[in-house]
């Protein structure tokens, strides 16, 4: 039985994460904006469904939207501006058209002038380029790899401050996924990886416009060729954006850790969110959405749980546009 929204247990995040689990830009925007109107959302726990969550918006400064095609959302960032809400957006654009990686995302050429037209609309600080996962084998060496950024590169880097990468982590689903599709695909191995971040950091120095550089939940050292590990809810960011909001000031100014040593001054440590894995550097938010509700079909994907599962909860979703919950 599913709780009613008044019977939850009510979180008020100060920032809120749109979404790891699904594209809402891409396929749940009229649901998104139907909930900030009215004020909150429910979340479900997608590892025990008993535990339910009313999601209240009203203390909210701040969304993060993730998304590999967010054209259709770009509408709505005036509204929710207006709204008194700042935001920005992760957004994933990789080069696997050749191999069927991503198999129902827009073409590649039409992503790179959405990504533009994005940044020309909100500004380039509030685009992030990400680049995830970068698989190898099956053809996808290194130098391939390296080839295709530097393409995008040429492209994308007068329209963002930021390059985000990371490396397939080989999950169940994503083993499966993958090797269903060609069984040479792998993770890099650490050498490289390393040649992979070398090159990334070279090609950069070339590109219109330098951008920083840094790796999403990699335990992986790269900070002597200057790429560091990312927050993707960036607490540093996050200030640029709320530079009058004393809340998001107080709350996200980094705590100075207790010195061991006597007349030592304490260096600052930024709050990293304990929800997240180990190498996660992000800032504490609270993600919505769900998983098996993203259409997109990436190969790779560790947050579909079937084909038909997404089928069906798309169908749902086509019925009750605005109403429905992540929670069918």
């Amino acid at each position: 039985m599913i709780a009613q929204p008044d019977t939850m247990p009510t979180l008020a995040p100060l920032i809120i994460s749109a979404s790891r689990a699904t594209d809402i830009p891409a396929f749940h925007g009229t649901w998104f904006m139907a909930r900030l109107r009215a004020g909150f959302c429910r979340w479900r726990n997608p590892f025990n469904p008993r535990q339910q969550r009313r999601i209240s918006f009203e203390r909210t400064r701040l969304f993060v939207f993730w998304s590999k095609n967010p054209a259709p959302f770009q509408p709505h960032f005036a509204e929710i501006s207006a709204a008194g809400r700042q935001f920005y957006v992760q957004y994933t654009l990789n080069d696997y058209e050749k191999e069927g990686l991503e198999p129902h995302l827009p073409a590649l050429h039409r992503r790179l002038d959405d990504f533009r037209r994005l940044a020309e609309h909100i500004g380039p600080q509030r685009v992030i380029w990400r680049v995830d996962p970068l698989i190898v084998g099956g053809g996808l060496t290194p130098e391939c790899l390296l080839d295709r950024l530097d393409r995008l590169g040429r492209v994308l880097s007068p329209w963002t401050e930021k390059l985000v990468f990371s490396f397939v982590d080989m999950y169940r689903k994503t083993t499966v996924g993958l090797h269903r599709l060609n069984p040479a695909y792998r993770a890099p191995t650490e050498a490289e990886m390393r040649h992979l971040a070398a090159g990334i950091a070279h090609l950069n120095n070339g590109w219109p416009h330098r951008l920083a550089l840094a790796t999403c939940a990699e335990a992986l050292d790269l900070r002597d060729m200057g790429i560091h590990k990312n927050a993707c809810i960036d607490a540093d960011l996050i200030r640029r954006l709320c530079p009058q909001d004393a809340l998001i000031q107080q709350e996200l100014s980094p705590c100075r850790q207790a010195s061991l040593l006597p007349g030592m001054v304490p260096a600052p440590a930024p709050r990293r969110d304990s929800g997240q894995r180990q190498a996660c550097g992000c800032f504490p938010s609270k993600d919505i959405g769900a998983y098996g509700t993203c259409p997109h079909g990436c190969v790779y994907c560790y947050a579909n749980p079937s084909p038909s599962v997404v089928r069906q909860a798309m169908q749902r979703c086509r019925h009750h546009p605005e109403t429905r919950e992540f929670l069918d």
